[in-house]
Formats: structure tokens, sequence, C-alpha cells
């Protein structure tokens, strides 16, 4: 014969219907000291968050969570917990204001992308960057080609900061929207200026020709296009 529904264990398990108000009040303490320990760690901990800073905030969030639920684990492991933490952040923030060579060492540095509507492809190599995740975000910025970028960094936070040429000063660029990227070839089909779809070099080009970028070597082009931007 099938055993009936223990709602009981269902909802609070091993333990009594007591556990739940201590459970509230375990949380409560917690939240309190998470406010605390965030404030502790300034505005920069907070509204902008670099992967070292990331890395603070989980450890804050992990030693917070065992100590709302499980009984036996007192309150006072994780306010050790968060004192060391908060102190190491405090620590390492002082020598990264001291040490630029530290502060590179723990934030690294912000990564040129773009230099003059071309890729800079030996630091775009160094990043964890898919194109097509790149290109997103400039058409997001209503960017259509590489030409009208005169500057892209990636900065330490993982934001992505564009500078524009003015719209007098577009030039030939690699055309970053989907269906015109897909139209590459390697043989030339009329004279004009042509974008490497791998650097983004522009060059002049012969019909029936087939060339190598003289940038990066790669065979591949697309009709390079001077659209300014849409805002």
């Amino acid at each position: 014969m099938q055993e009936p529904l223990d709602w009981t264990k269902m909802l609070v398990g091993e333990e009594e219907w007591i556990y739940l108000i201590e459970v509230v009040v375990r949380t409560a303490i917690m939240y309190i000291i998470i406010l605390l320990g965030l404030r502790l760690l300034g505005k920069r901990g907070v509204a902008q968050l670099s992967v070292f800073e990331m890395v603070v905030i989980i450890s804050l969030g992990s030693a917070a969570g065992d100590p709302m639920f499980y009984k036996e684990v007192g309150l006072m492991v994780p306010i050790a917990v968060f004192a060391v933490i908060v102190g190491a952040y405090r620590l390492t923030t002082f020598l990264m204001a001291k040490s630029k060579r530290f502060d590179d060492l723990v934030e690294g540095k912000p990564t040129y992308l773009i230099e003059d509507g071309e890729f800079s492809i030996d630091e775009f190599g160094k990043e964890a960057l898919a194109q097509d995740e790149f290109f997103a975000e400039l058409r997001q910025q209503g960017v259509s080609h590489l030409g009208q970028v005169k500057t892209a960094i990636l900065e330490t936070s993982g934001n992505l900061s564009v500078y524009f040429y003015p719209d007098k000063e577009v030039r030939f660029g690699l055309p970053i929207l989907p269906k015109p990227y897909e139209k590459s070839f390697e043989t030339i089909p009329s004279k004009g200026k042509y974008a490497c779809t791998f650097c983004g070099n522009v060059e002049e080009l012969n019909s029936k020709q087939t060339c190598e970028c003289p940038k990066c070597g790669h065979k591949h082009w697309i009709v390079a296009i001077d659209d300014i931007r849409l805002r």
C-alpha cells in the first residue's frame, strides 16, 4: 500500500516548522552583512565590476549562502570570511593604486581592437572575442562598416569604447552587416575598392585578379563601402 504524501517533509525537510523562523532570522542577518560588506567595498566595487571585482562579489555570495539555511553553519563563520575578503580587496586596491604594474597584473590592460578603420590583428587575437560577437556590438552603435570607426577599445571591464570618424572623414571599410559580409570572393569581379575579410585592410584591386592581402596574407575580399554612420 502506497504511503500518504508527507507534506511536512516535502515543505521543510527533516526540520521542524519552527526552524523556518530561524531561517528568516539568519537570512535577515546575512542580508545586513552583505549590505555592509558591499558598502565597505566602496562605490567602485558595486557599480563597475571588472573581473577582479566579480571574483570578490561571487566570493561574498558563496560565503553568505550556506549560513542562511544550514543549521550547522554558525553566523560567525561567514562574518570571518567577509572580513578576510573585504580586507583583501582593500589591500589589493591600495596596491593597485600604488603600482601600475600590479594594477595591470590584476585588472589587465585595455585592448585596441580597431585602429584607423582596420583590425589590430595581434591585439584582437589575444582576446576571447568572436568576430560575430564583436560585429554585433558595433552594429548596435550604428556602425555598418569599419571605415566609420577610428578606434575601438575593449576596456578591462569588458565594455567596448568606440570612437568614430566625423562624417566628412569616413573612409572605405569592411562591411559588417550580415548579408554583405557573406558575399566574399577570391577572384575580383571588377576594378574597385575591396576590403580583406580577415583584417579589414582596403585595397584598390583590378578585375579577374586573385590577390593576397599585403597586411595579413589572406585572399578573401568584400566590396568596400564608405557610407556615413546612421544615428
